[in-house]
């Protein structure tokens, strides 16, 4: 039996909830990853954007195996040094007035922090979020999905369904909030709705109906937090929301979900209203220290917006008949199709490049925040003997 043959019947014991691919990552190396065979792929979707820094960085590895040697938990309830080293990196990056913050273990658990926080601020129920947004799986964050697929088999049992409305749309935004309307919900940047920008006038106009009718404004950064070209796409868009929820790139690949509130809202949560017994352990919390300084210190945001930009453009020099658009910012980018993506997405990986979809139509990338030119020309090169006419 080969390698792979032994890690896929052991991974038979696991619930079939994934669509499986044909290859077993056993290692990573910079920006590439490798499988059982030793082939090399180009990592152009960072494990669905969690490996902002890449694979094996020297300085985060050193970091973890420090902190391995000295303690891995601690509860919240505690005082612990590598967790105040994280709460002072994120300090750096919250906007002025948005610092308050509740640390758990991914994205969806951070959305879900934000919606009870934000009925408890404000007392009401209603939630208005965007069509085609993404917000989690679990029963509260599903409220806010807009995706069938995932809300269908639960409708039953969850709680008060969001309004949806079209992203981008002003007027049908302005339509759905209410008096009734606790959260209107966010992602400034959609990628798994297929990557679509939010245009900063709609940001502005939400920031303007949450202040009008005293509902909160959460920004859901989950993606779009860093590898846009800033910590948070709203912020650097001139919006400041009440909530903002991130994880993902924020601790390179390790488990971490991170809340950030006003004053206000986190004055009027009770104690034990909410908590998360592994949220901010010491492990974790060194991790997204050292990844958020290495962001700073090399200036990523600025290379995540550099070499975005230049590669966004060369697939649009490509010309190729079977690409209906190319929409994205910074290190988040997708090729909307006009046939099917699953065999351009085999055929990536038969290349040598790992991407991702998003919906039926759309490759996603979501490369390291570490890439280069280099690994750009990579992808172009590739997409040109797949795409070209």
């Amino acid at each position: 039996m080969t390698a792979l043959n032994q890690i896929i019947a052991a991974d038979a014991a696991q619930i079939p909830l994934y669509a499986k691919r044909d290859i077993a990552l056993v290692r990573g190396e910079g920006n590439y990853l490798f499988d059982t065979d030793g082939k090399r792929y180009l990592d152009a979707m960072s494990n669905y954007g969690v490996a902002s820094l890449g694979h094996a960085h020297p300085a985060f590895t050193a970091a973890l195996v420090d902190q391995l040697g000295k303690l891995t938990t601690a509860h919240q309830s505690f005082y612990n040094d590598a967790r105040s080293a994280f709460l002072e990196e994120i300090a750096l990056i919250a906007p002025e007035g948005v610092g308050r913050s509740f640390l758990s273990n991914s994205g969806t658990e951070a959305v879900e922090a934000a919606l009870k926080f934000a009925r408890i601020a404000t007392g009401r129920s209603g939630i208005v979020a965007a069509k085609r947004g993404y917000h989690g799986r679990t029963l509260g964050a599903l409220s806010a999905t807009a995706e069938k697929k995932y809300r269908e088999p639960f409708e039953g049992i969850l709680g008060q369904a969001a309004t949806h409305v079209a992203f981008n749309d002003l007027e049908a935004l302005e339509a759905a909030v209410s008096d009734e309307t606790a959260a209107i919900v966010l992602e400034p940047v959609q990628g798994e709705g297929g990557i679509h920008v939010g245009d900063a006038a709609w940001l502005q106009r939400a920031a303007d109906l949450a202040q009008t009718y005293g509902s909160i404004l959460i920004f859901d950064e989950v993606q779009s937090g860093f590898r846009t070209g800033a910590p948070f796409f709203g912020v650097a868009n001139g919006v400041v929301p009440d909530i903002i929820v991130t994880a993902k790139a924020i601790a390179n690949g390790l488990p971490v979900g991170v809340t950030l509130v006003t004053d206000a809202i986190a004055e009027q949560v009770p104690g034990g209203a909410h908590g998360s017994t592994f949220g901010g352990n010491p492990l974790i919390s060194r991790g997204g220290a050292e990844t958020l300084r290495i962001m700073r210190e090399d200036d990523l945001y600025a290379n995540a917006t550099r070499v975005g930009s230049y590669v966004i453009a060369k697939i649009e020099e490509l010309g190729s008949s079977k690409i209906r658009a190319v929409r994205g910012t910074g290190l988040m980018f997708g090729i909307e199709l006009k046939v099917k993506a699953g065999g351009v997405l085999k055929a990536l990986q038969e290349h040598g490049v790992l991407a991702l979809m998003a919906g039926t139509l759309v490759i996603r990338f979501l490369p390291p925040m570490t890439w280069t030119e280099q690994q750009a020309d990579e992808l172009v090169a590739v997409l040109a003997d797949i795409l070209g006419d």
